[in-house]
């Protein structure tokens, strides 16, 4: 009888990578360089903060690259250790978190990264195709955030008088969305030319 497929080294390699990606997405900011015009006198280039950090693309990443085992370890140990105390997480970590509204999304993250590491490894690695498992697993994310976001509000299990839900919703998903969106695609270019590069 089979028990399911072993979970390889490269997988577990994988694992650790996206989960010290994932850690280090947290407290990094995605901005991009203003056109050449825009920079000061003193030649140094104008910088536009995206509104975003780099963990949705540290989840994709690892799932292009390591596929949906990779993906679920590194993402289900990143959550553990924020629920466990670790100050992992955008405002902190411990059991509490599960109140917050932005939990959902870190919900999210495990099947965003399945899903994208799932899609990841059904085709050749071709570049429109990794975008695709990228925007999939974004995508995904988005859906499991919003409907737990959805679930708080309705069971009234956390403190959201501060705003309305569909504040919440513009807030935790639609504002982010634009530097999430330019993140994701210049990770699937990356993986794209990592697996190139790998012959994988």
């Amino acid at each position: 009888m089979r028990l399911g497929r072993v979970i390889t080294l490269t997988e577990l390699l994988w694992a650790f990578i996206g989960l010290l990606l994932t850690i280090g997405g947290n407290f990094l900011h995605a901005s991009i360089v203003g056109v050449p015009w825009s920079w000061n006198s003193q030649d140094v280039p104008a910088y536009y903060f995206m509104g975003v950090n780099y963990q949705i693309g540290a989840v994709v990443f690892v799932g292009c690259m390591g596929g949906r085992n990779a993906g679920v370890i590194s993402q289900v140990a990143y959550v553990l250790l924020g629920l466990a105390g670790f100050p992992f997480f955008v405002q902190g970590g411990g059991l509490g978190y599960v109140q917050q509204p932005m939990f959902g999304y870190l919900l999210g993250f495990v099947l965003g990264a399945w899903l994208c590491g799932y899609l990841a490894f059904r085709s050749q690695p071709r570049l429109e195709w990794l975008t695709l498992c990228s925007l999939s697993g974004l995508a995904m994310i988005h859906a499991i955030g919003a409907s737990y976001l959805c679930a708080i509000y309705a069971l009234n299990i956390a403190d959201v008088s501060k705003m309305t839900l569909n504040m919440a919703l513009m807030v935790y998903s639609l504002n982010l969305l634009p530097g999430q969106l330019a993140v994701v695609c210049s990770v699937s270019v990356l993986a794209f030319i990592m697996r190139k590069m790998m012959f994988y």
